[in-house]
């Protein structure tokens, strides 16, 4: 069986989602706001690398730019935000859309799944400080059935 990277169409296919969620996301007033601070000149290719290794694809965001922790890191200290983790969780369902993985794909419902999931757990653990995430975390894995260990 194929891992949920390949059905989502390897790195290409998940820099097109990274691309499509990045485009929804800046046009909502709310999410839009937790880029305010500005971004890397490279964040949709990080952003396809840390999932591409979430879903079971090559480690290149681990060995290039960093951990779990790096990562979580930049989601912590800005207290809880429910509403724009919804928000941003609509617009990724709105990606999946964009990019043609419809309601009957079954890669759709994975995805789906694994970035809320991501969404709601790890990047709004640490709601007081930066400070609090642990060193050494690594990038969680997902599969067909969810998370990995």
């Amino acid at each position: 069986m194929q891992s949920v990277y390949e059905a989502a169409g390897g790195h290409e296919g998940l820099v097109r989602l990274a691309r499509a969620w990045h485009e929804r996301v800046m046009a909502d007033e709310v999410v839009s706001h937790a880029f305010s601070h500005g971004l890397r000149p490279d964040h949709i290719e990080r952003l396809a690398a840390y999932r591409s290794e979430a879903l079971g694809g090559p480690t290149t965001y681990s060995d290039r730019y960093g951990d779990e922790s790096s990562v979580v890191r930049t989601h912590s200290g800005n207290g809880p935000h429910e509403e724009m983790d919804r928000r941003a969780i609509a617009c990724f369902d709105q990606a999946l859309t964009d990019v043609a993985l419809f309601e009957d794909d079954p890669v759709r419902a994975v995805l789906r799944d694994y970035f809320a999931w991501a969404t709601r757990t790890t990047m709004s653990r640490y709601h007081d400080s930066a400070a609090d995430v642990p060193a050494g975390l690594t990038i969680p894995h997902w599969s067909w059935d969810g998370l990995i260990g």
